[in-house]
């Protein structure tokens, strides 16, 4: 397996992006939707298309204090952050298959 080198980043100190931020602040509504027309990946939605929208909260996490090898738990720390979320995963993934 291809070791990829990892890459920290202190908070608040973020990669220049090439999206010009002074040019996305000055549109107007009108000029977003023109914006998107013209894109060809995009399609506008129906006016009606919220009406039977319905709101759902996530379900919660519970707190729970578990025990892991120090190998597993380094293993998923070293991807970085939000390392328990994709522990979640991983369990969601094999409960789901088990199922």
């Amino acid at each position: 397996m291809k070791k990829e080198p990892i890459i920290k980043r202190l908070g608040g100190i973020r990669r220049k992006g090439k999206t010009d931020w002074k040019r996305v602040r000055a549109l107007s509504d009108e000029g977003i939707s023109a914006a998107v027309r013209n894109d060809p990946d995009t399609e506008l939605l129906p006016k009606d298309f919220w009406k039977k929208a319905k709101v759902r909260a996530p379900e919660s996490k519970v707190a729970i204090s578990l025990r892991l090898d120090r190998e597993v738990l380094e293993y998923f720390k070293s991807g970085g952050a939000k390392y328990q979320t994709r522990m979640n995963a991983v369990l969601r993934s094999y409960m789901q298959h088990k199922k």
